[in-house]
């Protein structure tokens, strides 16, 4: 959302967009009052690059991916990310949310915790200065404040049926393949008709005859995964259709999804614990859906431009004494959620 906000070249909403002139030579973008300097880049990407690498290893940096590097596209996630901060904090500003003094002075002791802990050798190759580690949290700290100020007052009410998640047992029988290149093709009628006749004999052994379900669906079942656990939303809408209309322990009719002939026994029709979890993801997802309207909203309101000469010419450190992965760390220190 942030990048293409950055990169765009269209005007279809009202978005101003500025090209690349008159930014200084230190300037990575702007958007709006905002400006990223090269040594806030820096310590967003030098501390990610870092991150992967602990997990990694330096290996991680000669993957490439339909022909892009993995260098590329972690700058492209870290220009996201900055982008998207930068904005918050404008979005702020024009809320009129700001840091108390108490937030104020936790930004100041995590700047100077984390400033503390790198070497000069590391402060040097970021060109960065303890206020420019103050700077970041404090946007870092009014990007989450604006967030929560927004969706403060979204608190909808989420029924047990809509939060609902029930296990299901299924059988697939497939009535479409895959070429060698990747594209779906459908069964001839006479194959489908074979298909669906197999699915209801299936279903007649596990219904009338009582067999295993578990074996028949290890027999005969197109499908590695046998049992699954989903909410409303989530599966193929006749599938969930059928799922949802079961009892504990009832077999469904032979069900026609957009992947095959499907049968589906229900273990359990109502889970509370996970109910419960399920609502709170619902609440989060409309949370996110009201601030995410207010934020495009106030992303087409503003000028924004990447330097793309500066850019381009940013690339991690490649230096055995750079290490620092702490950033986010010590932020999450001070800020709890």
């Amino acid at each position: 959302m942030a990048i293409a906000a950055l990169s765009s070249c269209g005007d279809e909403n009202g978005a101003k967009v500025v090209f690349t002139t008159g930014m200084g030579q230190d300037e990575v973008f702007r958007i709006g009052s905002g400006v990223c300097t090269v040594p806030e880049m820096m310590v967003y990407l030098t501390n990610t690059q870092n991150q992967y690498e602990s997990v990694y290893g330096q290996e991680v940096w000669n993957i490439s991916v339909g022909g892009v590097t993995m260098e590329e596209n972690v700058k492209d996630t870290v220009l996201a990310k900055l982008a998207q901060i930068k904005t918050m904090y404008l979005l702020a500003q024009d809320r009129g949310v700001a840091l108390d003094e108490a937030e104020a002075g936790r930004v100041q002791q995590a700047a100077a915790e984390y400033f503390g802990s790198l070497s000069r050798r590391e402060a040097e190759l970021m060109g960065v200065e303890e206020k420019t580690i103050e700077k970041l949290y404090e946007e870092y700290a009014l990007a989450d404040k604006v967030y929560r100020y927004i969706i403060q007052d979204v608190n909808p009410e989420i029924s047990d049926d809509e939060a609902r998640t029930i296990t299901v047992q299924h059988i697939l029988l497939r009535t479409s393949t895959v070429d060698g290149a990747g594209n779906r093709v459908d069964y001839s009628e006479e194959r489908r008709q074979e298909a669906y006749r197999s699915a209801a004999e299936i279903r007649r052994q596990a219904v009338q005859e009582e067999q295993d379900f578990v074996d028949l669906a290890t027999r005969y079942s197109e499908d590695d995964v046998i049992s699954c656990s989903f909410g409303k939303g989530e599966m193929d809408i006749a599938f969930e259709e059928a799922a949802f209309a079961l009892e504990t322990g009832e077999v469904s009719q032979v069900v026609e999804t957009e992947s095959g002939y499907e049968i589906i026994k229900c273990l359990s029709t109502f889970d509370r614990e996970q109910t419960d979890l399920n609502k709170l993801q619902i609440v989060e997802e409309r949370r996110r859906e009201v601030f995410g309207q207010e934020y495009d909203a106030f992303v087409e309101t503003l000028a924004r431009q990447l330097n793309e000469k500066v850019w381009e010419e940013i690339a991690l450190l490649r230096d055995e004494e750079v290490e620092t992965t702490g950033f986010f760390d010590v932020y999450a220190k001070y800020f709890p959620d």
